[in-house]
């Protein structure tokens, strides 16, 4: 009992990971990138950094990728997959999450979800970039967070890196000796909700993830309702450079946004 009650109260230590310090934008890599910043519902004031497609200068001309990132880090860790992306004629924001990357604010689904909400805004409303130039782009738990913003604003493709059925199955294959769904208050159902959107769908994985079970992502391939492309990394761990900014990730999302967009 004395086990479980730790877990409960320090589960979201265990599970969110953020850098929060602020980052410096890097030039060399970001020469044309620009900070930005959008507030949530909830009041919290999000920084986040745009990276033009290379060679265009309005973002609603070209295809533009939302970028939900995973558990750990900050926008930093990402800058070379938004510098590959715009290099492929892609337009990026690149979100940091509450409590990453400077952000006020503890991260939480519920947060999670009013992030990627505020930053969706900022796109359409703001920069206004159509429904039908935007891809999301979700980063393990990302993949999660983008599937619920999906859900109620279909995007023109959807790329799930890395994806798991549902944060209680990952919890269960590292735990399982622990009741996980019953102790964890944030859920993720990605293979639930996967199942009602009909957006085209890119699912990347590596075949030697050791953190969410290959078997998950090629799960939430399976129950996507609309089109679906997997792309299996062979080889690939989950948190190898290969799926940050490699050849075949890249390729996938730029795949992805022709035929899409």
């Amino acid at each position: 009992m004395l086990v479980r009650g730790l877990l409960w109260a320090a589960q979201r230590r265990l599970i969110y990971f953020p850098d929060p310090v602020a980052p410096v934008l890097p030039r060399v890599t970001l020469p044309s990138a620009r900070e930005v910043a959008f507030r949530t519902e909830d009041g919290l004031r999000l920084a986040a950094w745009f990276v033009p497609a290379e060679g265009a200068e309005d973002a609603a001309d070209v295809p533009t990728v939302l970028v939900a990132p995973g558990n750990a880090g900050n926008r930093a860790v990402r800058a070379s997959l938004a510098a590959a992306l715009s290099a492929r004629g892609l337009a990026v924001l690149l979100v940091d999450y509450r409590g990453y990357g400077g952000n006020p604010g503890s991260p939480s689904e519920t947060g999670l979800y009013r992030d990627i909400r505020a930053a969706h805004r900022y796109l359409t409303a703001d920069m206004k970039v159509p429904r039908t130039r935007l891809i999301y782009y979700g980063e393990s738990l990302g993949a999660a967070v983008v599937t619920r913003l999906a859900v109620t604003d279909p995007p023109a493709g959807l790329l799930l890196r890395s994806p798991f059925t549902e944060l209680a199955d990952v919890g269960r294959a590292h735990y399982p000796f622990l009741p996980v769904r019953a102790l964890l208050k944030d859920r993720y159902p990605v293979a639930e909700q996967v199942a009602s959107i009909r957006t085209p769908t890119v699912v990347v994985y590596g075949t030697a993830d050791s953190i969410v079970p290959p078997e998950q992502s090629r799960e939430v391939a399976r129950r996507a309702a609309g089109p679906v492309r997997v792309v299996a990394v062979p080889g690939a761990d989950h948190n190898d450079l290969v799926l940050l900014d490699g050849p075949e990730l890249v390729a996938a999302v730029a795949e992805l946004a022709q035929n899409a967009c």
